[in-house]
């Protein structure tokens, strides 16, 4: 199974913006942008969303996912990755957020209203692709 190259991982240190690309029930491609961060003693890709979000539902009935993002600094360097949900969890969401808000945001806590619960999607990469 490939892994992040630790040469990367730096790009989930910084406000780096990511593509997340879900099925969805019709297999129509579902692109959205989004906020990333990468568990590296798990070795996976996470996004946080709110429950019942398009790509959420996606992920229920087809676990296959696209991440693609380039680095803000070097929009030439990219890290491109596909694989699966492995798990969708509310376990640590609520603080999960929070961290990403101090990251891309500046904000000890993430401000906007949440409505239903946070989750985090595990993914596991499948196929990973670098450049630059």
């Amino acid at each position: 199974m490939p892994s992040i190259p630790t040469e990367f991982h730096d790009l989930f240190e910084k406000a780096t913006f990511a593509h997340v690309t879900t099925m969805t029930p019709d297999g129509e491609p579902h692109a959205t942008p989004v906020w990333v961060d990468y568990d590296s003693d798990d070795d996976r890709l996470l996004i946080n969303t709110e429950r019942g979000r398009r790509k959420a539902r996606n992920v229920e009935s087809d676990p296959t996912v696209a991440v693609s993002m380039t680095d803000p600094e070097n929009p030439y360097r990219f890290l491109s990755v596909t694989g699966e949900v492995e798990e969708v969890t509310t376990e640590g969401a609520r603080e999960h957020i929070d961290t990403l808000a101090q990251r891309y945001m500046g904000e000890d806590e993430y401000p906007n209203p949440i409505q239903t619960e946070r989750v985090i999607l595990r993914i596991r990469a499948d196929e990973v692709l670098t450049g630059g």
